[in-house]
């Protein structure tokens, strides 16, 4: 049996996908297959997410910034939509579909620590620390899906 699949998505696949990516690989290490992508993607990842998880010990300085696809979907078994704002293209969805019918979507509306004043690194390890729990969950919930 192959690995669970997951693909976090979110709009400029710069911060908080990258993190959940990031986070999700540390944690599962091989036990799952992780993607990410975005809806609108940016030219780099976000430097202060990269520090935040460095601090962490994960390390996405090197990861680079991808469009979502039909494909990309379809390969996954959960797709995971982070914040309120990244939108998936409804046609890619029924192209997914047409290829995996059995995809499951989540969407996880993230801490903002910027709506209540708090910017910079301490925003980012605040968001870290949302993500942080939420993938650990995620995690727990596939492995234990894929060992029943």
């Amino acid at each position: 049996m192959s690995a669970p699949q997951v693909l976090f998505v979110c709009v400029k696949n710069a911060g908080k996908s990258q993190m959940a990516a990031g986070l999700m690989r540390a944690a599962a290490g091989d036990s799952l297959e992780v993607a990410s992508a975005g809806t609108r993607p940016g030219d780099a990842v976000n430097r202060l997410s990269a520090q935040s998880l460095l601090e962490a010990g994960v390390d996405i300085t090197d990861s680079q910034p991808r469009p979502i696809t039909a494909n990309l979907i379809a390969a996954a078994d959960v797709v995971v939509t982070l914040g309120g704002e990244a939108r998936i293209d409804p046609d890619l969805v029924t192209a997914a579909a047409e290829l995996r019918p059995e995809t499951r979507f989540e969407t996880w509306v993230t801490d903002e620590p910027s709506d209540r004043g708090i910017d910079g690194i301490e925003r980012m390890r605040l968001v870290r620390d949302d993500i942080a729990a939420r993938v650990a969950d995620l995690r727990d919930r596939l492995l234990a899906a894929s060992a029943s």
